[in-house]
């Protein structure tokens, strides 16, 4: 999924929190930026103003001002054409300095995006690029449902049928929270995390077959839904018709295998589906087994170390 944020985004996104106005370069409000761009050089998303790898909003505090100043009128004005030749996302002026008219004028003839702030350098640099990096991070969306359990996130797939949503409700039934029905978006905000929400369009809502849609947030209160969770774990539900029989070693450690959704390999562990079984319990203890593993406990191993160990004292 290719992502973008415009300049008009960005500042209706963060004019409340950064206290933005906009004094130049309104004809430039559709300017965008893509999350590709970002690997073409290498400058940082957002920074403070940088004339040799430009950022994409570069920010012009006391220090930069100061520093324009002490040019002279032909470097000026040389510099000022080689920032806006670069074609940033926007402008930022922080602590509301008075913006040289110089830069405002290129501004509005480059249709460059010029803003003022009352916050600090620094807030602005901390704020902006946690934004950007977060909003034009790397993002799939993938069919299941994506709950809470034990305070893990757990998605839950399998086939068309496989009892995906009625697992959820029960779950739901026994305590714990939906995240996001059907199609759950998933963003990689760091090497090692995958952030799950519910698009807007989805929220709240549960689709069970023969009971239609329910709102769970109605149903259940508020405590039964969550607005986004990292996921951890996928538990998927498979038909016992196209399954062989486990053999004797997957009978011991269960069927365990990864699943890689961006640049992560995700656990899995695949519950065969039939009847007399209960899903729910089995999720949960699939979600507990996960968290004892995360701790460097495993039963199995521990298991099969044990059975080394009486073979070794039997054959001595």
């Amino acid at each position: 999924m290719t992502t973008r944020i415009s300049a008009n985004e960005l500042f209706e996104q963060q004019r409340e929190r950064l206290d933005l106005r906009w004094i130049a370069g309104q004809s430039g409000g559709d300017r965008v930026l893509e999350a590709g761009d970002t690997v073409a050089r290498r400058p940082s998303l957002a920074g403070y103003l940088n004339a040799i790898y430009p950022n994409k909003v570069q920010i012009l505090g006391t220090e930069e001002l100061a520093w324009l100043d002490g040019l002279d009128p032909r470097q000026r004005w040389e510099t000022i054409e080689k920032i806006i030749h670069f074609r940033p996302l926007a402008l930022v002026v922080s602590k509301s300095q008075a913006c040289p008219e110089d830069l405002r004028l290129a501004a509005e003839e480059s249709e460059t995006p010029l803003w003022c702030s009352p916050r600090r350098g620094h807030e602005l640099l901390n704020l902006l690029q946690y934004h950007l990096a977060r909003a034009l991070a790397p993002r799939i969306t993938m069919h299941g449902v994506f709950m809470e359990i034990y305070s893990i996130g757990v998605l839950i797939t399998g086939e068309s049928g496989s009892g995906k949503s009625e697992l959820a409700l029960e779950l739901i039934t026994r305590g714990h929270r939906l995240v996001a029905d059907d199609a759950p978006e998933f963003t990689q905000i760091a090497p090692d995390v995958l952030d799950g929400t519910c698009p807007d369009m989805l929220q709240d809502l549960l689709e069970v077959r023969g009971l239609g849609v329910l709102n769970i947030r109605q149903m259940f209160g508020d405590t039964a839904v969550k607005k986004n969770k990292y996921l951890r774990l996928i538990v998927h539900l498979t038909k016992p018709m196209t399954d062989p029989l486990p053999s004797g070693l997957e009978r011991l450690t269960g069927d365990n295998s990864t699943r890689r959704i961006l640049d992560l390999d995700v656990p899995m562990t695949t519950l065969p589906v039939m009847p007399g079984r209960n899903l729910a319990v089995l999720t949960e203890a699939a979600t507990r087994l996960h968290s004892l593993r995360m701790k460097g406990l495993d039963p199995a191993a521990a298991f099969i170390a044990r059975h080394s160990n009486f073979l070794e004292r039997g054959e001595a």
